[in-house]
């Protein structure tokens, strides 16, 4: 059973067909339009009269509405008598039909015994028709039926290539079946400006009126006119043509149709597509196809065990080109949608699934590679930052040949780091769940969540596509839930008409994560407006509804010069320039992944032979990991990791880094007996410094009034230092100028925490005009500071490793490295937010 016989699948459910849930069948969710069986039933005269032959007040009305002549229509009983009547009339040579396609296209091409040529339609293109693969097929006398949009697949081919295709061939009659094309937010072809295109449209599809047949079918009229006279007479019924005639009224109702499919589907796809068993078909009409990619289940077990919940589906099997593995499902009310929803997770998904946030996003996608991508998405991870946000950036695929190497051994992308080190956070290779190496002109390297899955060729690695995105999916949703906000970056360019149809890095990727989507442009290359109108003109309607606007990037001169250009833009396109970015040479950053990245610090490997070693306490919940990266970097200093179950050694500092449990990571430290280490170490002449949670841990208590770390509550400290946080909701956020008191260096960085700390008899080791911003023991050895990236300044930071010398009797190194990398951060974002509207971008992306 395959679905649409309504009885016998209700009597299958072991229930009533009017509560039978029937997503087999994909006419009007919205049902008859308000009324029309009361037109009926007023109008019961009609039933006591033949109806007019002629259908001549339908015909008008039809006219009317489709704005063209009556005698370019023809009225039917439901549009396959139409069909069938279209190819017996006809008898073209053979019927060309592009699959899979409405089983009964063959059916009437069977019934006139003519021939068919099937053209298979490619799964990878999201069954896109291919101009060249159908100019290669058409002969002289053919007749090509194609779906418009296509049933089963929800593809719909443009009104220029039917139009295009059809003068190419003037010899080839085309029959376009336009049944759905009223509930989809495209335009129908025109009707009858071709002589060789004849248009299928349904009333019963887009009326929601499958008992009460009525199809038209519309063309040159000549040829319908000879059509008609092949026609027996009487074809539509009184009560047919009673109700058509007003239906041609119902514009208001056709417009609200479009609205509510065009919600509920999206909306189906976006929670469909979530579904790991299930591989879903970007479709554009009231139904979707989807591919069971889960080995379990097959079509018709999916069938029987979606009858069980008294749910009904399509299995798509006798449809010429796909198998039992494909399902087709209506889209329609939100509330039914969502049944269906979760009869899919609990079939396919049996484990109960973490309902996870949405996370506010931004996308920032480009016309093309090196448009500037990465140091923009760099740029807004760093102001988001700045504005008070735990930000993460994300690029679910990246081709590289620069990788790196993150602490745990795992490799990603360069530019996700550096976004990864603007938004102050260690590199994570959830960032960039998928990286590319090629190693030919058509190979790479696949790396999947920091490790190879091996080397494939472009086949291979479409073919692995679906499995890989998985692994996408998966990392966003991981990642996402950490973070207060995320910003998402594409690759290459989403108008790439031959990449998107298995696309999972830009509009695939932007509708998985709620995103809206700002397209960058490159100005200085030329053409920037003609690559946004462009890239527009080849999106998808739903890839259409993802794109906010446009942002200019690398502009030399006045910005109010292209206000010209914004209005064109927006008029072809009807979306908003958010900003013009400078041209901005010698920036200190890595351009895209192309060059080498600035900072390889935190994996550099340590050396023995260094004179200063500093072991990092490594946290289970650390945070700005990225504070550490210039000391790295000296030439006589190692910084050594110190994990669960590693010797302390004898380092001349011990660093406690920021955390985002202070109270977890306190447990923590007690539970691996680091606490008692980091006090032995230190009443053996040791120095130990704690930088914002770090700080914290250090003082003689923590208090949570709140219960910001539940299950906790008040607990003592590390008692280094005479100092005692509470933590407190409220977020202290600043960027901050302080003078370290000892050296009298000006040092920059950032205040992110939630708590206070009250201070008890230690001297001021750093401070501004009017706080005390670190503290350090009467003997030196003890530090505590909120600053982050306060090692960034190569002053203080040359001063500090001094200092650790001078313990030791080891002379002075006068120069050490210039580390400037978040310095240019910041230069970067103090830029793009004087030049972008920030507050709209908030909006959109819901922060």
């Amino acid at each position: 059973m395959h679905g649409g016989n309504i009885k016998l699948m209700a009597q299958k459910a072991g229930c009533l067909p009017e509560d039978l849930l029937d997503f087999s069948a994909n006419i009007n969710p919205l049902g008859p339009p308000p009324g029309i069986w009361a037109d009926l039933v007023r109008d019961q005269e009609n039933l006591g009269h033949y109806p007019d032959p002629g259908c001549s007040e339908l015909l008008s009305a039809a006219a009317g509405f489709y704005n063209c002549r009556s005698d370019e229509i023809l009225a039917g009983n439901g549009s396959t008598e139409l069909l069938f009547a279209a190819v017996s009339h006809i008898r073209p040579k053979r019927v060309v039909l592009p699959t899979p396609c409405y089983i009964d296209y063959a059916t009437a091409a069977r019934y006139a015994d003519i021939p068919v040529q099937w053209v298979l339609l490619d799964p990878d293109r999201n069954f896109e028709p291919d101009i060249a693969k159908m100019s290669g097929v058409l002969r002289f006398g053919d007749m090509l039926i194609l779906g418009r949009p296509n049933n089963p697949t929800g593809n719909c081919p443009s009104v220029n290539f039917c139009c295009e295709l059809a003068a190419d061939f003037p010899d080839v009659m085309f029959l376009i079946d336009e049944a759905f094309i009223d509930l989809t937010d495209y335009d129908r072809l025109p009707v009858g400006q071709q002589a060789n295109i004849l248009i299928l449209r349904s009333l019963t599809k887009n009326f929601a009126i499958p008992g009460l047949r009525l199809g038209l079918i519309c063309g040159n009229r000549r040829l319908i006119s000879t059509l008609k006279a092949s026609l027996p007479p009487w074809t539509v019924s009184s009560p047919a043509q009673a109700v058509g005639n007003n239906l041609f009224s119902e514009s208001e109702y056709l417009k609200q149709s479009r609205l509510h499919i065009h919600q509920a589907r999206e909306s189906l796809i976006k929670e469909l597509s979530k579904i790991s068993g299930l591989n879903v078909f970007p479709g554009t009409a009231n139904f979707l196809l989807m591919k069971i990619i889960d080995s379990r289940w097959s079509g018709h077990k999916l069938f029987n065990a979606m009858l069980e919940k008294q749910i009904a589906i399509r299995v798509c099997d006798d449809y010429e080109g796909l198998d039992a593995q494909y399902v087709r499902v209506a889209v329609k009310n939100p509330e039914d949608n969502l049944k269906l929803i979760n009869a899919f997770k609990t079939l396919l998904e049996p484990v109960q699934q973490k309902i996870i946030r949405k996370t506010p996003a931004i996308m920032l996608q480009g016309t093309g590679s090196n448009a500037g991508k990465s140091i923009l998405t760099a740029a807004l991870c760093r102001i988001l930052l700045q504005d008070g946000l735990r930000v993460a950036p994300f690029k679910a695929q990246n081709m590289s040949l620069n990788s790196y190497v993150t602490t745990d051994g795992l490799e990603m992308g360069r530019a996700q780091v550096t976004q990864a080190m603007a938004a102050r956070v260690a590199p994570d290779v959830r960032m960039n769940p998928v990286l590319l190496k090629p190693n030919s002109d058509t190979g790479s390297q696949v790396i999947v969540r920091g490790r190879s899955v091996g080397h494939m060729n472009v086949s291979d690695y479409v073919a692995y596509k679906e499995d890989a995105f998985t692994s996408v999916k998966d990392c966003y949703q991981s990642l996402a839930s950490e973070y207060d906000a995320m910003v998402l970056e594409g690759a290459g360019s989403p108008g790439e008409i031959n990449l998107k149809h298995h696309d999972i890095v830009n509009m695939r990727m932007a509708r998985f994560a709620e995103s809206p989507v700002l397209l960058v442009g490159d100005i200085d290359r030329g053409g920037v407006f003609a690559s946004f109108i462009g890239t527009f003109a080849v999106l998808e309607p739903w890839e259409r509804d993802l794109l906010a606007g446009f942002i200019v990037n690398r502009f030399r001169g006045d910005a109010s010069l292209l206000d010209s250009a914004f209005a064109l833009t927006t008029r072809y396109t009807g979306r908003p320039t958010f900003g013009v970015i400078d041209y901005l040479p010698n920036l200190g950053l890595p351009e895209e992944d192309s060059v080498e990245f600035k900072s390889a610090a935190s994996s550099s490997p340590s050396s023995d032979t260094k004179d200063i070693d500093i072991a990092v306490i490594d946290l289970p919940h650390i945070s700005n990991f990225t504070d550490l990266d210039a000391l790295a970097l000296e030439p006589d200093v190692s910084v050594r990791i110190v994990r669960s179950g590693m010797p302390l050694g004898c380092p001349d500092l011990v660093l406690l880094p920021g955390s985002k449990s202070v109270a977890a990571d306190l447990v923590w430290l007690c539970q691996e007996n680091r606490s008692e280490q980091l006090i032995d170490y230190y009443q053996q002449g040791g120095r130990v410094m704690g930088i914002c949670g770090g700080f914290q841990m250090l003082g003689q208590a923590i208090y949570d009034p709140d219960h910001m770390e539940s299950g906790y509550g008040d607990m003592p400290g590390l008692k280094l230092l005479s100092c005692s946080t509470t933590l407190a909701p409220e977020k202290t956020l600043k960027r901050t100028r302080a003078e370290h008191v000892e050296s009298g260096q000006t040092v920059e960085g950032y205040e992110i925490h939630h708590g206070v700390t009250q201070v008890r008899d230690e001297k001021i080791w750093l401070k501004t005009s009017d706080a005390t911003m670190g503290i350090t023991s009467g003997d030196g050895r003890i530090t505590g500071t909120y600053l982050h990236g306060i090692f960034d300044a190569d002053g203080f930071r040359r001063w500090f490793v001094n200092d650790l010398r001078a313990a030791k009797s080891l002379p002075p190194i006068k120069t050490g490295v210039v580390y400037d990398l978040n310095n240019a951060l910041d230069r970067l974002a103090d830029h793009v937010r004087e030049r972008i509207d920030l507050d709209r971008i908030y909006q959109l992306a819901g922060i």
